[in-house]
């Protein structure tokens, strides 16, 4: 059996400093971010910057996050690639580097059909030989390409397919996964501002850009809806509502690193064609941290 992810977990940023990874910088975030109370670390992915990491540095910021967590808990890592042979690669340096799943995105640019897209799942864990726990990562808007539920529930016949990290933004995609594939797949919130609506449809938890800086809220958030304390979980998600819309009104991960930056925890510093946020952003981003109580 494979294990299965759920709760709260960040989708880490990749500080750097005058150009290289900034390990000190990544290790602090780590550690913030298990004392926040979150459940799990997802280095390497869109919010890592991983287009414009090298598969040397992808392997290496997993190896800072997983030697920082020290087994406190997991960490599934960003291997996903538009082409499948990278992706085998991607993953098995993962695996070296200790991670306990992955986190693969649906190949961007190429565009395949939807038997392509489960081909390609299915190869990756044939390339691996002892293959971890993977997430499906739809995301649309930035792959130009759709997992569709009849798609997902095909890929939920793959063992080592765990779960899917949902970021159409549609609830209504999420409630149409669950009814086809019941408990066979972990459906995941991809978007924060999806997170509280995605639980009430039996969503297991959320990959989350805004834990970066608000870990212990993220947390509280499921938290509360696992306990069934579904007022104050919806408390959570209306006082975190403006600051999560402006963490998505630039490219991610703009906003979220610029908040970071803003708190003295790493530098503003991004991989082109990513560029530090606009002074009008900046300067919204402080009034909403004020507004939600954050440094």
């Amino acid at each position: 059996m494979f294990q299965r992810f759920e709760g709260a977990m960040t989708a880490l940023v990749t500080p750097f400093r005058d150009g290289r990874v900034d390990d000190r910088a990544l290790a602090d975030l780590v550690e913030a971010q298990i004392a926040g109370g979150i459940d799990g670390l997802v280095p390497a992915g869109t919010t890592g910057e991983s287009a414009t990491l090298t598969i040397e540095e992808q392997v290496h910021v997993i190896s800072v996050v997983v030697k920082q967590a020290r087994g406190r808990v997991p960490v599934v890592a960003g291997a996903g690639a538009n082409a499948t042979a990278e992706a085998i690669e991607l993953s098995r340096g993962a695996r070296e580097a200790g991670a306990d799943g992955l986190l693969h995105v649906t190949p961007y640019y190429n565009r395949p059909t939807q038997d392509g897209i489960v081909r390609h799942f299915q190869e990756i864990v044939r390339g691996m030989g002892q293959p971890l726990p993977i997430l499906v990562y739809n995301v649309p808007s930035r792959t130009g390409s759709d997992v569709l539920p009849e798609t997902v529930a095909k890929l939920a016949q793959i063992d080592a397919v765990v779960g899917i990290k949902e970021a159409t933004g549609n609830v209504l995609r999420a409630t149409h996964i669950l009814a086809r594939c019941g408990d066979r797949i972990t459906v995941l919130s991809g978007d924060d501002f999806t997170m509280f609506p995605l639980y009430a449809v039996g969503a297991r938890g959320v990959i989350s850009v805004l834990s970066n800086i608000a870990p212990r809220w993220v947390a509280d958030m499921w938290d509360h809806v696992r306990a069934g304390a579904w007022d104050k979980a919806r408390e959570i998600h209306y006082r975190l509502q403006p600051l999560t819309e402006l963490l998505f009104s630039e490219a991610s991960p703009t906003p979220i690193k610029t908040c970071l930056a803003m708190a003295g925890r790493m530098t503003d510093e991004f991989r082109s064609p990513l560029y530090p946020a606009t002074p009008a952003l900046r300067e919204k981003l402080q009034a909403a941290l004020r507004e939600a109580g954050l440094p």
